[in-house]
């Protein structure tokens, strides 16, 4: 290029720019998430001149983080309105496997569990790739002990036993009586219903409206939505007097949004999640101005079978039993190939690397040690997850494993549970480990799946919502998986519940204190 074409180039104005490309639409994806204005510019929605209901604080989903929001608005002394839009309550979590982090529980006491805040801290910033907003994080391992006890003594949930999951230091996991997000959220769900707060389900958020200041002042729904339908229903608007709050979830199952973060996530990659984890509410705030944290970060989990259907119940055994007491092995060389305890990213690019399902093994005893729901053996088996063998080789030859690789691989493995020390991938190894040696043995498929979306709108450490001006959005706060930054690159496992609990609790504390704008 001559030099009167570079210096031409170089004054292309953005005038020009516009006429050359077709006009504003040139303009227009990047207009419509906000990141040419600041917050309450970016296409605003003209808000009512009559709304049709009112109340102070507007919840935007039921899950845990949705529900601890709306307990603690309404226990503040604000009306409070929750909005579910698929036709039950609870989204993820309640189907999510209800354990929770948490360190210097009285579980961990009774064990003799050495924990503290800080040393959970570490574990979620080493496994965040120190990606992790710090503030955040150590609000989640600073509060975790109060989150549990409040699920414990205010809502009446029931713990039982730990566990040692991958990525943590010391056990600190405890799961619920029956080992689901159920427990949790049929409680909050409970407590709801004594406050009088009304989770309004099949009501699906379309808009975010904002006053002339920027500050959000309402919704716009359809209440009657059938999803995935966007325009079913009838459209209603809300004002929120006091604030909103965003606890919608992630978006794992938005095949064409996660897509757009990370290409690799097709349609053929399955999800844990339920139907309804779609990034529509994530991107309504980023339409009015959110900043957006982290987004392309998606999670897959590790534990996951290819032989059924969304996160299932095989992941129970492959935490409790192949991961904690057992091996997993490539079935092309049959040997290890990866920590059973490393953090989840690891473990899901280790599989996925070796372009096949691994196979996760344990025997007699590991199967009998994994906890889990009550029956969770005779139920993986009766679902054809899990298979059960007389011996190793018979194992070895339904998967098409070298027997001779796959009988060295458990050798060596009892030998590092006998030295106590895992020579090969340093994996922490269980006090009450025993040799794998005690038939029957139980192996089962692992390919990970779509789980968690650790990205999602700013927020600070009071749950306010961060716009593109570096301040927080007047009225409007968020919690959970819609909210990024605390996690980093890597969320560890049973930190999620911790999370929406946490900050959860505080958006809706601080969404009941906020003054009326009307």
């Amino acid at each position: 290029m001559d030099e009167k074409k570079k210096e031409k180039a170089r004054k292309l104005s953005r005038r020009d720019f516009i006429k050359a490309t077709g006009s504003a639409t040139a303009l227009a994806g990047v207009a419509a998430s906000g990141i040419l204005m600041g917050p309450g510019q970016a296409d605003a929605a003209e808000p009512p001149k009559k709304w049709d209901d009112e109340t102070d604080v507007v919840v935007v989903g039921s899950g845990f983080a949705g529900m601890a929001a709306a307990i603690e608005a309404s226990e503040a002394g604000a009306s409070v309105v929750v909005l579910e839009k698929m036709r039950t309550y609870g989204g993820n979590s309640i189907i999510n496997g209800g354990v929770m982090a948490v360190a210097g529980s009285d579980l961990q006491e009774q064990k003799g569990i050495q924990d503290s805040p800080d040393l959970m801290l570490e574990d979620m910033m080493k496994a965040g790739l120190y990606m992790n907003h710090p503030e955040l994080a150590g609000m989640v391992a600073y509060q975790s002990r109060d989150a549990y006890n409040w699920c414990k003594d205010h809502l009446g949930v029931k713990f039982a036993g730990m566990l040692h999951m991958g990525g943590h230091t010391v056990a600190r996991s405890c799961p619920t009586s029956i080992y689901s997000g159920s427990e949790i959220v049929n409680k909050e769900m409970a407590k709801l219903k004594e406050l009088g707060v009304k989770v309004s389900t099949g009501t699906y958020l379309e808009k975010l409206f904002q006053g002339k200041d920027g500050r959000v002042i309402g919704v716009q729904v359809r209440e009657g939505y059938k999803f995935p339908d966007e325009k079913s229903g009838t459209v209603r608007t809300i004002k929120a007097k006091k604030a909103v709050v965003m606890a919608s979830g992630g978006f794992s199952n938005d095949v064409a949004f996660r897509m757009i973060q990370d290409p690799k996530l097709i349609a053929k990659v399955e999800s844990t999640n339920q139907p309804g984890a779609t990034a529509e509410a994530l991107k309504e705030a980023l339409r009015i101005g959110a900043t957006p944290v982290q987004i392309s970060w998606i999670q897959l989990g590790p534990w996951a079978s290819p032989d059924e259907k969304g996160f299932g119940i095989g992941p129970h055994f492959a935490t409790g039993a192949v991961f904690t007491y057992g091996i997993m092995v490539d079935p092309d060389t049959g040997k290890r190939f990866i920590s059973e305890l490393a953090d989840r990213k690891i473990r899901a690019d280790a599989i996925i690397r070796t372009g096949h399902p691994a196979i996760g093994i344990a025997d007699d005893e590991g199967a009998h040690k994994a906890g889990g729901p009550p029956g969770l053996l005779e139920k993986v088996l009766d679902r054809g997850v899990v298979k059960k063998y007389d011996s190793l080789e018979a194992l070895a030859k339904d998967h098409n494993i070298p027997f001779a690789a796959l009988k060295e691989s458990v050798d060596k493995y009892n030998s590092y549970l006998e030295a106590g020390t895992d020579k090969e991938f340093g994996r922490y190894l269980q006090k009450d480990a025993k040799p794998m040696v005690k038939a029957p043995f139980y192996a089962m498929r692992l390919w990970p799946k779509a789980h968690h979306t650790m990205g999602g709108i700013q927020i600070n450490k009071n749950a306010e919502v961060i716009g593109l001006d570096e301040k927080p959005v007047a009225g409007l706060f968020a919690a959970g998986e819609v909210a990024g930054g605390v996690h980093g690159a890597v969320r560890l496992g049973s930190v999620a519940v911790v999370d929406c609990l946490v900050f959860g609790r505080i958006a809706g504390k601080n969404a009941a204190a906020q003054k009326p704008w009307a």
